[in-house]
Order: C-alpha cells, then sequence, then structure tokens
C-alpha cells in the first residue's frame, strides 16, 4: 500500500520534487539558470555582445600550427613548412590553408605564458586566468573554485537583468577534462554558486537523433498537463516559506525549469535540423563542425559564451606521432569548423558583435622528443582572437627563434581574458565579485592589450 503524507507533508514533497517532469530539471537548471542577453557592461563601448570560445583540450603545438620556426634546427621545426597567409608578412603552417585566406580577421598572440604544466592546472589558468593551488591533473570542480570567464559573462548578464529562457552559459559538447574521471575546475560555477553553472551539452550534435538531454517536455506529457502542474505548484508554494537559502533561490529557479522545457526559442536554436545540408556540410558532418554551428546558432538565440570542446578529453596531447596526429586526423577538422565559423559570422553580420577566441592548455616543447611527439610547454604559446571589435590582421607578441619563451610583449591568460571583457564593455578593474574567502576579486588581475582593441 502506498502511504499517505499529510496534507503539509505533500506540500512539502511536491515543492521539493519540482512535480514530476519539472523535477528533472532542477539540478540540470542550477547548472543552467538563463542569463542577460541584453544587459551592457559597466564601462561602455564596447562592441561585443557575446564570445566563442574554441578550446583545444590537450594543447596543440603552437609552433606546428601559428608559430612557426623554419629557420631552427630539425629536432626544433618539425615536419611543416610556412604559409603565407592573405595578410603581408604573417605565416603560419602549411595544415591551416584555410586560416590563412581569413588572417585579415585573425589576430595571433604569440606570447601567452603561465607555470602550470598539468592538464586541468594548465586549463584552469587559460579559462580563469589565476593559477590553481595545485599544478597537475588530478583534481575535479568545486565551489572553492574562482570562476571562469565564460562563468563571469554569464553572471554579469545575470547581474544586468536579463530574464529570457536561453542560458548565458554553454559548453559543447562535453566540459574539457583529461578523462571523464577528472573535469577541469573552472569552468563551472564555482565560488558564484551553482546557479552560474553553464548548460553542458553532454551530447554529440553531428548524432542522427541529436537532442540535449532533458531540455523538453517528455511526449507523453502535453503542455496542458505541464500548464496544470504550473498552477498546482504555485497555489502550493503561496504558503510561508523559509529563510534558508535554497528557498531563497527555489521559485526563480524552478521559473527558470518550467521556461527552459516549454520554450519553442530554446527547442529551436538547439535544433540543428533547421539548417540547411549545405550548411551543415560545410562546417563538417562531425562533432566539432557541428558544435561550432551550434555555437553559431546559439549565439543567435541570445546566449552571451558559448565554449566548444575540441575533444574528446585531452586529444590533442601529442606527445607521441605528433606530426602524423596533427595533420591526419587534428587540424583538418577544427580548420574546417574554424573558418567555416569566421565566414558564417561575417556573412551573417554577427562577427563585429560576437568575439571568437581560440586557446588551449598550454603549447608544446620545442625540441621534439623521442617518439616524434612534444611534450607540455606553458613557458610560451599561441592564442587567437577576431571579431568582437579586435583589429585583425596582425600579430601581438612573439616568442624566441624556438618558440620557447616570449621574446616581445609577454602576455599571461588574465591579460587575454581583461581583453575579452573589455571588448565585452565592462571594465576588468573595476566590477568585483566575492572570493570563497570572502574577499571582492576583480573580474580580471590583468592588463587589456589596448592595441588589439578597434
Amino acid at each position: 500500500m502506498n502511504p499517505v503524507l499529510p496534507t503539509a507533508g505533500r506540500r512539502t514533497f511536491l515543492q521539493t520534487a519540482g512535480l514530476g517532469a519539472v523535477s528533472l530539471l532542477w539540478n540540470d537548471w542550477l547548472r543552467a539558470a538563463a542569463s542577460s542577453a541584453s544587459g551592457r557592461g559597466a564601462s561602455g563601448g564596447g562592441r561585443a555582445r557575446s564570445v566563442i570560445l574554441i578550446f583545444n583540450a590537450g594543447a596543440p603545438s603552437h609552433i606546428d600550427l601559428w608559430d612557426p620556426k623554419p629557420e631552427a634546427p630539425d629536432a626544433v621545426r618539425g615536419e611543416f613548412s610556412p604559409i603565407a597567409t592573405n595578410v603581408p608578412g604573417i605565416h603560419v603552417s602549411e595544415l591551416l590553408p584555410r586560416i590563412a585566406r581569413r588572417m585579415h580577421h585573425l589576430v595571433l598572440v604569440r606570447s601567452v605564458h603561465h607555470t602550470h604544466g598539468g592538464h586541468n592546472a594548465g586549463m584552469y589558468w587559460s579559462i580563469v586566468g589565476r593559477p590553481y593551488r595545485t599544478d597537475g591533473t588530478l583534481m575535479n570542480p568545486s565551489r572553492t573554485d574562482l570562476p571562469s570567464v565564460g562563468t563571469l559573462v554569464g553572471w554579469l548578464a545575470r547581474r544586468d537583468g536579463y530574464s529570457g529562457a536561453m542560458p548565458p552559459y554553454v559548453i559543447t559538447p562535453a566540459p574539457h577534462c583529461d578523462s571523464t574521471v577528472y573535469i577541469t575546475p573552472g569552468q563551472f560555477g564555482g565560488c558564484l554558486g551553482a546557479q552560474n553553472d553553464p548548460l553542458v551539452l553532454n551530447a554529440d550534435p553531428n548524432a542522427a537523433n541529436f537532442r540535449v538531454p532533458n531540455l523538453a517536455l517528455a511526449e507523453d506529457t502535453p503542455p496542458a498537463r505541464i500548464a496544470g502542474r504550473r498552477a498546482l505548484l504555485s497555489r502550493m508554494s503561496a504558503g510561508p516559506r523559509g529563510a534558508e537559502p535554497i528557498f531563497q533561490t527555489f521559485d526563480v529557479n524552478q521559473e527558470k525549469a518550467f521556461s527552459l522545457v516549454t520554450s519553442r526559442e530554446v527547442q529551436r536554436a538547439f535544433d540543428l535540423s533547421q539548417e540547411p545540408d549545405r550548411v551543415r556540410e560545410r562546417y563538417g558532418r562531425h562533432t566539432w563542425g557541428q558544435s561550432h554551428l551550434l555555437a553559431r546558432r546559439l549565439i543567435e538565440a541570445g546566449v552571451r559564451f558559448v565554449t566548444t570542446v575540441n575533444g574528446p578529453s585531452i586529444v590533442w596531447d601529442t606527445h607521441n606521432d605528433n606530426f602524423g596526429r596533427l595533420k591526419n586526423r587534428l587540424v583538418p577538422p577544427m580548420e574546417t569548423a574554424f573558418a567555416a565559423l569566421l565566414d558564417d559570422l561575417a556573412g551573417r553580420g554577427l562577427l563585429d558583435s560576437t568575439l571568437v577566441v581560440w586557446m588551449g592548455d598550454f603549447g608544446r616543447t620545442p625540441r621534439i622528443n623521442q617518439q616524434v611527439g612534444r611534450d607540455h610547454w606553458p613557458q610560451c604559446y599561441t592564442m587567437l582572437l577576431a571579431g568582437g571589435g579586435i583589429r585583425g590582421g596582425q600579430v601581438y607578441g612573439s616568442s624566441d627563434s624556438h618558440g620557447a619563451v616570449p621574446k616581445t610583449f609577454p602576455i599571461m591568460p588574465a591579460d587575454i581574458h581583461a581583453t575579452m571583457l573589455t571588448a565585452l564593455g565592462y571594465d576588468p578593474h573595476g566590477i568585483n565579485y566575492m572570493s570563497p574567502e570572502g574577499r571582492p576579486f576583480p573580474l580580471s588581475e590583468g592588463t587589456p592589450i589596448g592595441a588589439l582593441l578597434s
């Protein structure tokens, strides 16, 4: 026999369970609370409205892609030759002919560096702009993590009052990590709380039956039924509420969950079948390509920050067969998707308002190892920026003759973040959030690179 709860008990149970289908979205919504697509930053003047971050988990070789060293010894320069781009004087690897033709959109920052050589710690420093408490790989996210730049952009949007159905920060297709056991800290809400976690797809946009888990009502739940449940829950929630923090945010997140699963706008944004086949082919019918295409659709729908992870896991970790893996497996899908994204954004008039950033954990060793690979090298590597008010067609900073250390204008990840935030119209030093210890932290401790901003 089923137990019968007292009236107050039934009310409490239904309130905390979230009424059937919506209860399944409670934890998901805490990871995907909607944020602002309309607020502007405190500093004003930023041309960018949103960001697409392309993250190559595992760390691509800067020497073999963006910073070739043709005059270096054989043990450094590798197998690939440089090619000219459409900007006189700028060369990239022969693996990147599509990117070479689009150099006028791009800035290559060739002097980025930090000191963490472990994958998860390196990824944390790259996306958070500050060092992790230990340098290594065997770590996972926690609520004491400082927030990534994506988390901050979503948090700023919420601060500015957005109440739309789309989440502000999305990761596709899966979070960056070193294996699926050790997930990179920093990419979630961290000390800003679960309400600022991203919506992580954990699904392949290239799959024939692609569907974001828990993002729609069950097929046997018609809109009328969910409306009835919503009204019932509203009536039961009208009584006295506790003062605990969970009750202070429960109603807001509950409403967001309803909006998320019932919004046609949300369902349409994630529906890649709306795209013509020729567009999908241009991006590449693979996970990376369709993730880039989805990023464009999400930006159009109002999402403020999308990370598209070129994984899975640390697939760019080329300790062995570096040249074969880059040429045959890794670079072709990445370059196809990246070039298509730039073209699509430019053709739709979105590139000027969308900042595109390419980064990885760190660089790779100048000297080729005995397995014909390159090892971890945070001492110097390259990041790319395009769109969003960035002045393209230039190289900022340089490395030495072996790509080992910065030679001019050394840059830390925090400086890239400060530049991104400035492009969005936010003062990276004038807005604070509270650290896990209760101290005010600026959005970024870096310095905006004024030469990159138009």
